[in-house]
Parts: structure tokens; C-alpha cells; sequence
């Protein structure tokens, strides 16, 4: 455990009381950019310290500290930080789970123990509304109340979990850092890749028969203003985003043009499950269920926060739809609108073998 500075926070992490300094982690992504663009432009903030493995553009009141989140000496980078956005992570469907584990699990850890050594009283991390598990019995909407009934495997959403766990774990360790966890719905826009916004770029939208799945998208330009709100109002615990209300699977249907490959249950988990031990898919057939069941939010905290989303679910879903416009998924493996003729035509997509499992079904019924 290193030791923790004895140096007063100069406004304990944007809590109104004077010019104070924010730190970026993945500040070179789309997001941790948007999210460093907006605080350099705040008159509360005297500067933002902005980390990632490699420089971003240059702005007016923006320091570059290049460095890796796993780095033991982290804590040098936060030398007279107030407050951190943590946004560094691995979260698009290519990563190997240990890949994506150490980023996202260790490099948490490594945030929170080197923000408590750097004396940073205000910490901010990202996660998912998916931590909520999707279930047939959810409320809807869900609320920060209910319990997270998410599965802990090696898939992302049990990252989601395990850092969650880790932020309770720390506000124990260390009473006097202040962790907000923004909880965002499906994340779309620029820079958004995950095996939800991928469902998206398939032909045909994969439906579990007798599910009810409910739809809604953050977009990423409300995720960086929820993060601004968090950090001006240094927020403490967990809270949802997400837009107004949700879109039933007709109404995505409606929108995207695009019609739904309807699987059974029992066909559609199975040959999940199949394609991702063949090393065809990294998610597990658990993901599938956020396909099939409901998990949306209300967002009220944020609301009562402050935040005002631009982007309600049908923008979100048509500005998502644009950007798949560019590509084509297999199930969950993406290829360009060029390669989609011979990644069709190759070994196995796992798009095909649904199809092949799709064609089944409806010979048996035939046969009936």
C-alpha cells in the first residue's frame, strides 16, 4: 500500500469552494477527450491533467502526462489534482478477457489506491447499467436502489461488477475520497463499440422468442456531461443514465428498417453458448440475456444533479445506426463494408451459424 500524501485538497474535488484541477484518465479516447474539452472550458477549473498511454491534441488549460492507469507510480501523474475522471479501459468486443481484465479491473484498482496517495478527494468511474443483470422480472424502470444481480464472469459487464465492488471496497478504506459511478444505458455514438451497439450492424436483429427486451441509449455526448456534473457537484455513489423512457423491440424494429432473426430460447443460448467456446465470439451466451430482458433506468439522481441529456432514445438509436452504416457484424465480429462479402462467404460468422440454427427451426416446423 503506498503512502498517502498528507496534502490538503485545494477544493476537495469541485465542491464550489475555488478553482480546482481535474485529472483524465483515457483522455485520448473519444470520450476522455469530450470530457476534458468540457472541463478545460469551465471557469471553476484551474486545469485538467490529462493521462493516456499516448498525447492527445493540445488545448488552452490542458496538461499532458503520458502514462499507463497499471503504472505503481501513478500517483506522480496526480500531484496537485483535486478530483479524477477515470475513463481509461478496454470495453469493445476484440479483447482477450485477461486483456480487458487487466485494464479495466487492475487499472481501477491502481486509479483509486494512487488518487488516495496523491490526496485526490473526488473520484469519478464509468460503468454500465447493465451491473443490474437483465432479468424477466426487473422493474421497469430500475432505479440505484435495486440490487446488482449481474453475473461475475470474465465477460465485461462482470468487470462492470467487480469495479463497482472495488469503489464500495475503497470508500471503506479511504472514508474521505468521495466516488461517484456513473451507471450509463446502451452507449452509442462516436466511439461506442460493444457487442450491443454491434446487434446494430448485423442484416438481421437477433430476438430471443417470448422475451420482451426494452431499449435505451445513452449517447456519449450525455455521458460526458453526466461526468462534468459529477465532478462540479462531486457526487457521491452510484447514478443512472440514460434518457426519458425506452423503445420497445417493434418500435427499434420500426426505426432501423431492419427485421428480426426470432430464435427459441433454448436454440438461441445454446448456439451462443457453442460459438463462444469455439472462439468464435469472446462474450458469453450470458450477454445474450441483454438482448431478451429488460434493464432500464430512470435516471432520477442525475436529473436532480442537474443533468439534462440532449439525446433521447430515437436520436440515439438513429445516430448509432449511422455510424453501422460503415460496417458489417457477425455476430459481434465486425468487418468493413468491403470484407463483408468474403467474411460472409468464409469459415464461419457466428451471424451464419444462427442462421443455420434459425433454418432448423423452421424445417422441423415444416415437418410438423
Amino acid at each position: 500500500m503506498r503512502q498517502r500524501s498528507s496534502r490538503p485538497s485545494a477544493n476537495n474535488g469541485g465542491s464550489g469552494t475555488g478553482p480546482f484541477t481535474v485529472a483524465v484518465t483515457g483522455a485520448a479516447g473519444t470520450l476522455g477527450a469530450g470530457v476534458v474539452r468540457r472541463l478545460a472550458a469551465l471557469d471553476g477549473v484551474r486545469g485538467v491533467v490529462a493521462i493516456d498511454v499516448a498525447r492527445g491534441p493540445q488545448r488552452t488549460n490542458v496538461t499532458w502526462r503520458v502514462g499507463d492507469v497499471r503504472d505503481p507510480l501513478l500517483d506522480r501523474h496526480l500531484a496537485g489534482v483535486d478530483a479524477v475522471v477515470h475513463l481509461a479501459g478496454l470495453h469493445h468486443p476484440d479483447v482477450t478477457p485477461a486483456e480487458r481484465r487487466a485494464a479495466n479491473v487492475r487499472g481501477t484498482a491502481n486509479v483509486l489506491e494512487a488518487a488516495s496517495a496523491a490526496g485526490v478527494r473526488h473520484v469519478t468511474l464509468v460503468t454500465s447499467a447493465m451491473v443490474y443483470g437483465a432479468c424477466p422480472d426487473n422493474p421497469v424502470p430500475l432505479d440505484e436502489t435495486a440490487p446488482l444481480r449481474a453475473e461475475r464472469d470474465d465477460s465485461l459487464v462482470g468487470d462492470f461488477v467487480e469495479v463497482e465492488r472495488q469503489a464500495e471496497s475503497h470508500r471503506h478504506t479511504d472514508p474521505g475520497v468521495t466516488i461517484a459511478v456513473l451507471r450509463p444505458a446502451t452507449l452509442v455514438g462516436p466511439g461506442a463499440d460493444s457487442v450491443l451497439t454491434r446487434h446494430f450492424e448485423s442484416r438481421r436483429l437477433l430476438f430471443v422468442r417470448g422475451s420482451a427486451p426494452l431499449w435505451q441509449f445513452c449517447h456519449v455526448a450525455d455521458l460526458e456531461a453526466a461526468c462534468v456534473v459529477a465532478v462540479q457537484q462531486r457526487l457521491d455513489g452510484p447514478y443512472d443514465a440514460a434518457p426519458d423512457g425506452w423503445l420497445t423491440q417493434n418500435e427499434v424494429e420500426a426505426l432501423s428498417g431492419k427485421r428480426r432473426l426470432e430464435l427459441p430460447p433454448s436454440v438461441a443460448y445454446a448456439t451462443a453458448e457453442r460459438l463462444h467456446r469455439a472462439g468464435v465470439t469472446r462474450a458469453p451466451a450470458s450477454e445474450l440475456a441483454y438482448l431478451a430482458h429488460p434493464w432500464v433506468v430512470a435516471a432520477h439522481r442525475l436529473r436532480e444533479a442537474g443533468w439534462r441529456p440532449e439525446y433521447g432514445n430515437v436520436d440515439g438509436l438513429r445516430a448509432q445506426l449511422a455510424l453501422a452504416a460503415d460496417h458489417t457484424a457477425f455476430g459481434g465480429r465486425r468487418v468493413g463494408r468491403e470484407e463483408a462479402l468474403g467474411a460472409a462467404a468464409g469459415a464461419a460468422g457466428a451471424t451464419a451459424a444462427l442462421l443455420g440454427a434459425a433454418a432448423v427451426v423452421r424445417a422441423r416446423r415444416r415437418r410438423r
